[in-house]
């Protein structure tokens, strides 16, 4: 959930800055094709940039935290994930390719990872993100291991 709430607030104070710049620029400069209105009223935008995004930021990190979960049966990896809309993503541990794991800036601060588990199929490969970093490095080589015992004729 840190990794998630990091985002929305880098995400949040470059939409404010940017905000705060556009209003500033348009209030100062007095062009003749801005409305005199926002001219006048420029503070209006990042109130409003406040306005909308401050519910997201509250609420996102925590929805996306109560929705994303992943699990390894014998056979299968199932991730579930989503904002707005829900993913849920069955992957045969036996149609396993490649287990891939890497970090962002903001994982590599937190001590997390993101695992890509992928197939032949775009549609059957799978993203776990925000990872401890250790889990991801230990289910990396439980898949790779798993994927190699199952292994069947694919084609």
């Amino acid at each position: 959930m840190r990794l998630w709430l990091l985002e929305a607030l880098i995400g949040f104070a470059f939409f404010l800055g940017g905000s705060l710049l556009v209003s500033r620029w348009v209030g100062g400069s007095g062009w003749s094709w801005v409305p005199g209105w926002f001219a006048a009223n420029s503070w209006l935008l990042p109130a409003a940039v406040v306005v909308v995004t401050l519910p997201l930021l509250v609420a996102e990190p925590f929805v996306r935290y109560s929705v994303h979960r992943w699990e390894l049966s014998g056979d299968v990896v199932y991730a579930r994930s989503g904002f707005l809309t829900r993913e849920w993503v069955f992957v045969p541990v036996s149609r396993i390719q490649t287990v891939d794991k890497g970090q962002g800036w903001f994982e590599r601060m937190l001590g997390l990872a993101t695992l890509e588990i992928r197939t032949a199929s775009h549609a059957g490969s799978s993203t776990i993100k925000g990872l401890d970093y250790e889990v991801a490095a230990g289910l990396a080589e439980q898949l790779a291991h798993r994927a190699e015992a199952l292994r069947d004729d694919a084609t």
